[in-house]
């Protein structure tokens, strides 16, 4: 009986035993499970003497059971201006660099790079990335069912105006890389760093890569089915890592495209014949990398011919600043002192003309020099800047305002008889005076960005010092050349109607535009000292201005002036309301402009959205032109608010080195700048200076995923 009941006890203990073990094995099969979905993370690290960047390593669980190789990435997250590298840093700086030779099973790890961008930092120009990087890693194993132990030590470069170096060590918890299951927020971190990594395809091809040892020039020739837009070229490699590649001149003809770049090795001159080269080269749709080696063969032409073609771009770009809005009431100053001069001399006359066109050119080389300082001292350069400094500004409404009180007849500029001669004597018609219309015009031009301008400033500004020179000279050429046509055949003068009392009327129409001028100005002031106290300065100026009319030619001719205003402003408004529907549809500004940032554009982009970046200012003649006739009219302010749609605005009315950066990038210098981002697009298409709707509504469509091409 007892050895009975004794075999009951044992049978009962061993059933419990073996079901503990079974929900034991259960129990450890699902936490393996469960903990093999999960991802394999360092999780965010931060050095502690270095707080803005962050880093984390982790492992997506995607293998490769065949090749013996599992995905994993890095990320890094950069705040504010701060920067890291790419492979090849350019001109200062160093590349990122992972140590990982303490790990346990792993034979290899293959680090892909995304396409960087150019930046440039107290003249240095760099390449590397802001803000959000994502690098997709590939690590290759020696035993899939032996434990896999990463352990690496990654030294990150970052920099602003400051560079710091810090270290950070990544360890993961052993794995089984044969156990490991796809995690999905992982693994489509990873896909969206791969996608803006480079790939191989054949649609890009090279024709040729051929090197000049005398002028140390690289030039390549490069084919792409699909025609190019806008394509950055970047050249590097295991054999040529002691040589520094500039941004290339480039020329494009259908679908060959030729790049010529500048190559300088600290070590003296450099020869790159039967060297490998990696070239990575981008456009808005597309990022390839290309292997090849570099010959001897003859150059092409591409350089001078480039400089030939920014040199004509900068001629016709000046002719155009002459019918610029900006330009207008000088011009008008111009006729009337042509009107005065219609029966003077040829000498006279021409010498008149020929110290104009001397004025438009002093200050196209004044802005030059003033550009090149900026340029080497590390500071922001770009066409029209000096409106960002309110003191300009003042200087230029008191300028304005005194060539308003002289076109009005309140007072008279005379030079120093010491300075005067037969013809100086005569005030604003001296050889003195055409001389500072000229100077004075070319100041007022440049808040107009003009058709061509911006290309030929854009060469000039990324260019040689000599080059830049070049390019200032033709684009004050280039606006001086009605003058000099005038100097050259002074007898077109007296086609001119005669002279009489006319003239003084149409002097009163040339100052209340160069009143105008004086108040667009004066409202310029605005965010720099308040709308109240920018109201006040004009009302003041105009009561002032009022008030020595009345006394110098009589309170009728202020009555007349006042009445004049409100009739043509009333009729304005009266056609421009009945005549609207044929011309325009008049909109208000209810678009919701989000701030620029560049980390924003690549987040939208990546949910599906279309983003529509304006980059602007306040002095931006052009950019008001743009906004107001393209802009805010239909279709392209409806199609700007689809629900696909982000638009963002970058404000350069200040000075902005967020705005600065963003407008390198793009290869801009000036406003406005105008680019459509999207699925398609994730590298923008830019658009052009002048804008028109079928341009953006086109660019909205290409750039937007095709579900959302409506």
């Amino acid at each position: 009986m007892f050895k009975i009941q004794l075999i009951n006890v044992v049978t009962k203990l061993r059933f419990i035993f073996l079901l503990a073990l079974t929900l034991a094995m259960q129990t450890f099969s699902l936490s393996a499970q469960s903990l093999a979905t999960e991802a394999i993370s360092t999780g965010w690290l931060t050095h502690p003497d270095h707080p803005p960047a962050q880093v984390r390593f982790m492992l997506t669980g995607e293998v490769d059971v065949k090749n013996k190789q599992i995905n994993g990435l890095l990320e890094v997250k950069l705040d504010g201006d701060w920067k890291t590298y790419w492979r090849s840093p350019g001109e200062g700086g160093v590349s990122p660099i992972l140590d990982w030779r303490q790990s346990s099973n792993l034979s290899d790890l293959q680090w892909h790079w995304p396409t960087p961008a150019y930046y440039e930092q107290l003249g240095v120009k760099t390449l590397g990335y802001k803000h959000n990087v994502t690098f997709p890693m590939t690590l290759t194993v020696d035993d899939m069912n032996q434990p896999l132990h990463f352990l690496g030590k990654l030294t990150l470069p970052t920099c602003t105006n400051i560079c710091v170096l810090s270290d950070y060590d990544l360890d993961l918890a052993p794995v089984i890389p044969a156990d490991l299951h796809a995690n999905k927020n992982a693994q489509h971190l990873y896909q969206q760093g791969l996608s803006t990594v480079p790939t191989k395809n054949s649609e890009t091809k090279v024709i040729v890569a051929s090197f000049s040892y005398e002028s140390q020039q690289l030039q390549l020739q490069l084919s792409h089915a699909e025609g190019w837009d806008s394509p950055q070229i970047l050249i590097d490699g295991d054999e040529v890592s002691d040589d520094y590649f500039s941004q290339p001149i480039i020329n494009i003809n259908k679908n060959i495209m030729t790049a010529t770049f500048k190559v300088t090795n600290w070590l003296g001159k450099t020869d790159l014949v039967d060297k490998s080269i990696t070239i990575t080269v981008s456009d808005a749709l597309f990022s390839h990398e290309l292997k090849t080696r570099v010959d001897n063969k003859t150059l092409f032409e591409s350089g001078s011919s480039s400089l030939l073609t920014m040199i004509a771009f900068a001629l016709l770009g000046g002719l155009i600043l002459n019918i610029m809005p900006c330009v207008l009431p000088v011009l008008g100053m111009k006729l009337n002192s042509m009107l005065a001069s219609r029966h003077a001399s040829k000498r006279t006359i021409r010498l008149q003309f020929l110290a104009s066109a001397a004025g438009i050119l002093t200050s196209f080389w004044l802005l030059a020099i003033a550009l090149l300082i900026l340029k080497f001292t590390g500071n922001a350069i770009g066409w029209g800047i000096q409106f960002q400094n309110p003191l300009f500004i003042g200087f230029m409404v008191i300028i304005t305002a005194l060539f308003t009180a002289n076109l009005l007849g309140l007072f008279e500029l005379r030079l120093p008889s010491r300075f005067s001669t037969s013809v100086a004597s005569k005030g604003d018609d001296s050889t003195f005076g055409h001389f500072i219309q000229g100077m004075f015009a070319t100041l007022l031009a440049t808040p107009c960005s003009a058709p061509f301008l911006g290309t030929a400033v854009a060469f000039a500004l990324g260019a040689s010092v000599f080059e830049m020179w070049m390019v200032f000279t033709f684009l004050g050429l280039g606006m001086a050349l009605p003058w000099l046509l005038l100097a050259l055949f002074p007898s077109l003068v007296s086609l001119l109607p005669k002279p009489g009392a006319w003239m003084n009327k149409v002097k009163v129409i040339f100052g209340l535009m160069m009143l105008i001028t004086t108040l667009w100005l004066l409202s310029l002031l605005t965010p720099f000292i308040g709308t109240f106290p920018t109201l006040m300065i004009a009302l003041l100026l105009l009561v002032y201005l009022l008030y020595k009319i009345a006394k110098t030619q009589g309170k009728n001719t202020v009555i007349v002036i006042l009445a004049v205003t409100v009739a043509v402003s009333s009729a304005g408004l009266a056609i421009a309301s009945l005549t609207s529907k044929h011309w325009a549809t008049p909109l208000q500004d209810n678009l919701n402009w989000q701030p620029l940032y560049q980390h924003s554009i690549d987040d939208y982009v990546k949910q599906g959205k279309t983003v529509f970046v304006n980059v602007t200012a306040d002095w931006c003649i052009t950019c008001k032109t743009n906004k107001i006739g393209v802009i805010l009219q239909d279709p392209v302010y409806s199609a700007l608010q689809q629900d696909n749609v982000v638009v963002m605005k970058g404000d350069w009315t200040r000075p902005s080195d967020k705005v600065t950066n963003f407008l390198k990038s793009h290869g801009r210098f000036g406003v406005p700048l105008n680019v459509v981002y999207g699925p398609n697009a994730p590298s923008g298409i830019r658009l052009p200076v002048l804008l028109k709707s079928d341009d953006v509504i086109k660019a909205l469509q290409s750039a937007g995923s095709s579900n959302n091409d409506n």
